[in-house]
């Protein structure tokens, strides 16, 4: 074993120190190497790289990266949702670049559940996309203690879009957004994204990839045969990325594919995949045109029962997610100016977050769903009606002195849901901005003396509309059907208006 020590090119005084074992870990490019501390890693590129491909890697670990330290949240991104880059080096010729090693929650800690083969291995994204993985009855699915709950994935989903969304602030975009690309733990809710070392940078560093088979926007392929040249040729920037983010939501979350459904355009496998992804490509959940609704009797058993549409149809993650699939793979889906931006998409996770109920079946593998806005709720996945009354709770804004207006956003209840300074100001956003005194509950909900209470933990103006009364903090408030809650008299405080459902 060889300890190596290399300089920076960024500054001439740093020097990095990488164990040599003979066996690197290979990526598509690179050769990585551990350090002997193992807290970062050194990425040797086996091709020589010319004077632009150094110059955006000099651009991303010093321009870029120092905007991120210095920006806000930046410990959020840098520890949280990027494993970014943070030096060049050079190596007998090659180039390297330094990244810090990958978070322990990121590697398998059982693995397979019938084996130990992926044990120790990165949680790559696509071993949580499909739905083989999961199905209790595929010989090489993924420990149930792996895989967490549906609402874990919407949390994972919130770092991804985050990622995407700051860095098309910065004006960059990723190019290669994909399940490869992401490392994902749902269990602690977490995802990073990998492999940024490729970033395109407008005007300045075109993409040095078209991106992965199945996230690859359908301009980019229905192009890819004109030169690059061509001004017709369309390439991976941040409009791409737009198209990427969601078929990844869409996988983590329904854990099939958009646009891989029934419908066949050529019989060679290689035509038919470039016309179905690209120039032919269609929402395998149109809702006016059913001819590339998936087959059943040509699905793969283990796919089921999520590459069912009928029995797990995309409307179950609710309204607002629904909304967006509607304008990315249809509005959108040839037409890239009409896709929504991250945070679109980062605020709709959100606000379906709020739409969760707890499925009352202990035994349900996903353990939560998004309330169907029906008065008598079932679960999708285990097919368990909800028992009991079911508080709902409508958010309102004063649009002026005496008018409120609907937010559309709303709240579910369950036995001990938390209330936040995000649900009570409006002024307050729910982002990786949030303050550390904002991140503590205000009060929460529960079903006592065969009623459904707030208890009042933190707000000082909470008043009971309805009844014209203040509630104190250290008491609480019965919901019932049709009161009116005021939660702050603060500019941006809200109205709670209750409906009680299944009654």
């Amino acid at each position: 074993m060889n300890t190596i020590t290399v300089k920076s090119i960024n500054d001439a005084a740093k020097t990095y120190q990488f164990v040599d074992n003979g066996e690197p870990m290979r990526g598509g490019f690179k050769d990585v190497y551990f350090s002997p501390d193992k807290k970062y890693v050194v990425a040797l590129f086996r091709d020589k790289l010319d004077f632009n491909q150094k110059e955006r890697l000099q651009r991303i670990t010093n321009k870029y990266l120092a905007q991120i330290q210095n920006g806000d949240a930046g410990d959020y991104y840098l520890n949280e949702v990027y494993r970014w880059p943070t030096d060049v080096v050079e190596c007998k010729g090659l180039t390297g670049i330094i990244v810090p090693t990958y978070n322990s929650k990121f590697f398998f800690n059982k693995g397979y559940e019938t084996s130990d083969l992926i044990q120790g291995k990165e949680k790559n994204g696509k071993w949580f996309a499909g739905a083989k993985f999961r199905n209790p009855h595929f010989p090489l699915r993924v420990a149930k203690s792996e895989l967490g709950d549906w609402l874990s994935y919407f949390q994972v989903c919130v770092n991804l879009t985050r990622g995407v969304k700051k860095m098309h602030a910065m004006g960059l975009a990723h190019s290669d957004l994909s399940y490869n690309n992401v490392l994902i733990d749902p269990v602690n809710k977490s995802a990073c994204m990998i492999d940024l070392d490729g970033l395109v940078v407008p005007g300045l560093f075109p993409a040095e990839v078209i991106g992965t088979a199945e996230f690859i926007a359908p301009e980019v392929l229905s192009t890819k045969h004109l030169n690059k040249t061509d001004p017709n040729r369309k390439l991976p920037n941040r409009l791409t990325d737009l198209h990427a983010l969601p078929v990844l939501i869409y996988m983590f979350l329904l854990h099939r594919h958009p646009l891989k459904g029934g419908k066949v355009h050529d019989l060679d496998t290689e035509r038919d995949d470039l016309l179905s992804m690209g120039e032919k490509a269609m929402f395998i959940e149109h809702p006016t045109d059913s001819m590339n609704r998936p087959k059943l009797d040509q699905v793969s058993k283990w796919d089921l029962p999520w590459a069912d549409i009928v029995k797990l149809p995309y409307t179950i993650t609710g309204p607002y997610l629904k909304n967006l699939f509607d304008k990315v793979f249809i509005d959108g889906l040839h037409n890239p100016m009409q896709r929504p931006n991250a945070e679109e998409w980062e605020i709709a996770l959100l606000k379906t977050t709020d739409l969760m109920q707890k499925c009352q079946n202990i035994s349900c593998e996903q353990k939560w769903y998004v309330f169907d806005n029906t008065n008598t709720p079932i679960c999708p996945f285990c097919n368990t009606s909800h028992k009991g009354t079911l508080p709902i709770l409508d958010l309102y804004y004063q649009f002026e002195e005496t008018v409120w207006k609907p937010e559309n956003h709303r709240l579910m209840v369950y036995n001990d849901q938390y209330l936040f300074q995000w649900h009570v100001n409006r002024n307050i956003a729910r982002n990786e901005k949030l303050a550390a005194q904002h991140k503590v509950p205000v009060g929460y909900f529960t079903f006592f003396n065969d009623k459904w209470v707030f208890v009042n933990q933190k707000l000082t103006s909470l008043k009971d509309v309805t009844e014209d009364k203040e509630i104190p903090i250290g008491s609480m408030l019965e919901l019932t059907d049709g009161k009116k809650i005021l939660l702050s008299k603060e500019e941006g405080g809200r109205v709670l208006v209750v409906t009680m459902a299944n009654k």
